[in-house]
């Protein structure tokens, strides 16, 4: 296998650098946003900000909003759905670091036409 030149100061190779954007979600994600001018990585790095940030968010509205009913209902409820927030997070993160890796752009529904904005204006 012939050695692949990098193109960037990082000296990674563009799909290890996808990858490493969705690594620890949105924080690698604005990490590689700043430091990654190639558009394959800028790409994979604004969808990681806004997949894993979404979802970031999400999960911070889930666990607040049930804290002030009290009833078991609401506990019931919120832990009902943030494990499903979970699973959806933990889905999301091995299949586009793989997608990434391979070499892929996948585009996630709604958030890539957002990525893509924050990527090719940054």
């Amino acid at each position: 296998m012939p050695y692949a030149v990098p193109t960037s100061n990082s000296g990674l190779q563009e799909n290890v650098a996808g990858l490493l954007c969705y690594l620890l979600g949105w924080l690698t994600g604005i990490i590689f946003l700043l430091i990654d001018k190639r558009p394959f990585v800028r790409f994979h790095a604004a969808q990681s900000i806004v997949v894993f940030g979404a979802l970031f968010v999400l999960r911070l509205i889930v666990t607040f909003a049930f804290v002030g009913g009290g009833y078991l209902g609401f506990w019931a409820i919120s832990a009902l759905v943030s494990m499903v927030v979970s699973l959806i997070t933990l889905v999301a993160w091995v299949v586009l670091m793989i997608f990434a890796y391979q070499g892929k752009k996948y585009e996630v529904p709604v958030a890539a036409g957002i990525a893509k904005s924050i990527a090719g204006s940054v």
